[in-house]
């Protein structure tokens, strides 16, 4: 994931770590070391905070100015204290995907089918759940865009569903909006993304298709073969002329949103 301004770039990894990196020299700055699988991370909007989740079913939100080198210093990532919150306090819950909101609301999805938004400004020491939207299976994407009508919206893959939420008036709204249902499912991989006009949705997940659908009806528009394995992640271009797609075939693609 690459933070606000392309100059930092986080990764989690099933080495039980996650990573913040030089985005334009590849230099590794700083090392989170976890106790468990990390599946996601993200930075806040002022790039001076990461959030990380996984296996372990906690929250973690990394103060980076504690964390990166600076003036000569060392990167301290081991010796970082991170704010903690657990997503269930009375059984682990997988945190599946992870995306800020703004610099103080943290949007946890979980595979229990929940997404918890969790208030982490100063004044919380152990985190504030603000509000808590349900899906019907593992979140198994999360995507925050901001259409070009000045909306907001949570696009969620789950189950064999996308779901879009409004949360155009900020953490404490989480409107449905739609949910269609899709020919694939999302139980091993696959996700969704909104075209930045808010218009249409590219999504991919159990079988070989890069389908396009209508935002408003869930209609098919269009469908392209190019894989040879399920469908792992996609994502528009922000001047949504294009889109990506990755597939377990170790192959990155990308298409023109006007063939």
């Amino acid at each position: 994931r690459l933070d606000t301004n392309a100059y930092l770039a986080a990764t989690a990894s099933g080495d039980f770590s996650a990573k913040v990196w030089d985005a334009i020299t590849g230099k590794e700055l700083c090392a989170f070391p976890h106790k468990h699988i990390v599946k996601t991370v993200d930075f806040s909007p002022d790039s001076k905070r990461l959030a990380t989740g996984g296996h372990e079913g906690l929250l973690r939100v990394y103060d980076l100015s504690q964390s990166l080198p600076s003036s000569g210093k060392k990167p301290a990532g081991d010796k970082v204290v991170p704010l903690v919150v657990p997503q269930n306090p009375d059984k682990k819950i997988t945190v599946t995907k992870l995306s800020w909101l703004d610099d103080n609301t943290v949007i946890a999805a979980g595979a229990d089918g929940n997404i918890r938004f969790w208030d982490v400004s100063s004044q919380t020491k152990d985190g504030h759940l603000v509000q808590t939207l349900t899906v019907d299976a593992e979140v198994r994407d999360m995507e925050l865009s901001y259409p070009s009508n000045g909306k907001t919206i949570l696009t969620v893959a789950h189950g064999t569903t996308v779901s879009f939420f409004d949360l155009t008036d900020g953490p404490t709204s989480g409107k449905l909006v739609h949910a269609h249902k899709m020919p694939i499912h999302f139980r091993d991989e696959g996700g969704a993304t909104l075209h930045p006009d808010g218009t249409k949705f590219v999504a991919g997940g159990s079988d070989l298709w890069v389908r396009v659908f209508d935002f408003e009806t869930g209609e098919e528009l269009e469908c392209h073969k190019g894989h040879h394995g399920p469908i792992r992640c996609l994502r528009y271009a922000p001047d949504g002329k294009t889109y990506a797609t990755g597939s377990e075939d170790g192959t990155i693609r990308l298409w023109k949103t006007e063939p």
